[in-house]
């Protein structure tokens, strides 16, 4: 009796560890379906956004503003995120590139209803499509002048190296050279005068 009361006992924890490694595992089955959903979504929208700004009229250039502004934003998180790595100071801007990149998320979101209700009426909103226009001239520009700056920094970064390099590449050539004897000094400076007695009258 004792013994078939243990016999449950184990069956009933390696059951119990069954069913846990099965809720452990439907949870990240779970998890990993809505991430590849969530992927899906994007990599669908993007790709949808690039098949509308293949065509004409209104509804495709708003399509390639979107375009030209997650490329633009993606450049420049890039420029920040490098220096970032590389331990420049940066002050502020890590933080202005995140609020940035947000205030783009939502003008991209208003180009993306505005092409949808361009290619659903014909109605043409252009006072509307004048301010996206220039919302979207200043925010490129915003990140263009966070690029150029960032790689001026670059640039005085890699002038500071190349100097000291140079500075370090003549001490060891210099270093390297061999002292001159002063032995040989003197039988030099004795020959050109014994040249030089030669040549007088």
């Amino acid at each position: 009796m004792a013994e078939i009361s243990e016999l449950l006992v184990v069956l009933l924890v390696i059951l119990a560890f069954f069913l846990l490694l099965g809720g452990v595992g439907v949870y990240l089955l779970v998890k990993l379906g809505k991430k590849a959903a969530v992927k899906a979504r994007q990599a669908t929208t993007r790709l949808s956004t690039h098949v509308n700004a293949m065509g004409t009229g209104d509804a495709a250039e708003v399509e390639r503003l979107r375009l030209d502004l997650r490329r633009e934003v993606a450049l420049t998180r890039q420029a920040v995120d490098h220096a970032q790595r590389l331990g420049w100071g940066l002050g502020d801007l890590p933080r202005l590139m995140a609020d940035l990149s947000a205030q783009a998320d939502v003008h991209d979101g208003q180009l993306g209803m505005y092409a949808q209700q361009r290619r659903m009426s014909s109605y043409v909103d252009h006072a509307t499509l004048d301010r996206l226009r220039e919302h979207q001239a200043r925010l490129t520009a915003m990140c263009a002048r966070i690029r150029a700056d960032l790689l001026g920094d670059q640039v005085q970064h890699t002038a500071t190296g190349i100097a000291d390099l140079g500075s370090r590449t003549d001490l060891e050539i210099e270093a390297r050279r061999h002292a001159p004897d002063p032995l040989d000094q003197i039988d030099e400076l004795y020959r050109r005068s014994m040249e030089e007695r030669k040549d007088r009258p």
